[in-house]
């Protein structure tokens, strides 16, 4: 079983402390295995976004600790002779929006085609002509948000899964840091290593090569996960599990990004007031680091679905 599939929360590692107290089991021995990465899962204090919902051992409220944010383009064909070119390929997700994953929710918002300062009313035009349905779980606290944070292949929204399975793509975005990878890039990259870094994983191939191109052509740097020099030792940032939510699509396979701390702080500026808060990203998201990171990602999706035909 990889890391991936992991589903052990928190509360049940918490249990199991409080057993072996019973039985005067050494905690400390227990206490003192490393801490795996936020990837794995295995430090969620919840199994899955339902028991997050619903959970009574450690309530949340939607619209205080969280929110949820979606838009699914309407397309309607009302003629029987012809089709009228259904264009839905690709969502895009932030799972870890908010305050959990900074810069992913607004991230999300720009690649699908739309002012991240401004999505709130239905009415108003996307920002650019090609639009991508989105879905995004965001942390609202003023801290511990990280605690809402339920990996990638335990997320079972209804309205993410039902995205993700009618769509070909799903491309989700994810951040992380750069010690969190823990991996040698002096085989790769000789010189001291750039710590802002964009790691792509995911089934799609195509798509993960699509991103490579575009992303490091536009001067973002980025490593494919599944790639022969990375596949050990970013096994558990590659997205390579079936029941990810960016591979449940219709073609099961999808793309995701893990983006590094460093990299995500520098699409807002050098003061990081800009980045840590909300306010202060959606305020200083109009620049060209972050236009040129948006333009990458939309370059690459364009590509893929290029290729792609509904029938």
């Amino acid at each position: 079983m990889t890391f991936e599939k992991r589903t052990a929360s928190r509360r049940t590692v918490l249990t199991a402390f409080a057993a072996a107290a019973t039985v005067g089991a050494p905690l400390l021995t227990q206490l003192a295995t490393p801490t795996p990465a936020f990837a794995t899962g295995d430090n969620d204090i919840y199994d899955d976004n339902i028991d997050l919902y619903t959970s009574t051992d450690n309530p949340v409220k939607e619209g205080v600790d969280y929110g949820r944010r979606y838009r699914r383009h309407d397309q309607a064909d009302g003629y029987l002779s012809k089709p009228t070119g259904y264009t839905a390929k690709t969502a895009i997700m932030a799972i870890h929006g908010g305050q959990i994953e900074r810069a992913t929710s607004e991230l999300c918002l720009a690649i699908a085609g739309y002012d991240p300062a401004d999505v709130t009313d239905p009415t108003k035009p996307p920002l650019l002509p090609t639009v991508h349905d989105y879905w995004m779980f965001e942390g609202m606290r003023t801290e511990n948000n990280r605690d809402l944070h339920v990996t990638s292949v335990n997320c079972n929204d209804h309205v993410a899964r039902v995205l993700a399975t009618s769509h070909f793509n799903v491309l989700s975005l994810h951040g992380c840091s750069y010690d969190q990878l823990n991996i040698d890039e002096t085989a790769v990259w000789p010189s001291t290593a750039d710590r802002r870094l964009v790691v792509v994983g995911g089934l799609n191939k195509a798509f993960r090569d699509a991103l490579m191109y575009e992303l490091n052509t536009a001067g973002f740097r980025a490593v494919d996960a599944l790639s022969d020099n990375y596949k050990v030792q970013l096994a558990d940032y590659a997205g390579a599990a079936p029941d990810n939510i960016c591979n449940r699509t219709i073609l099961g396979k999808g793309a995701q990004l893990e983006i590094t701390e460093d990299m995500r702080r520098s699409l807002f500026g050098t003061d990081l007031t800009n980045y840590n808060t909300r306010s202060g990203r959606i305020a200083n998201w109009n620049n060209p680091r972050f236009l040129g990171f948006r333009d990458a990602c939309r370059r690459a999706i364009a590509t893929v679905e290029a290729g792609q035909t509904i029938l």
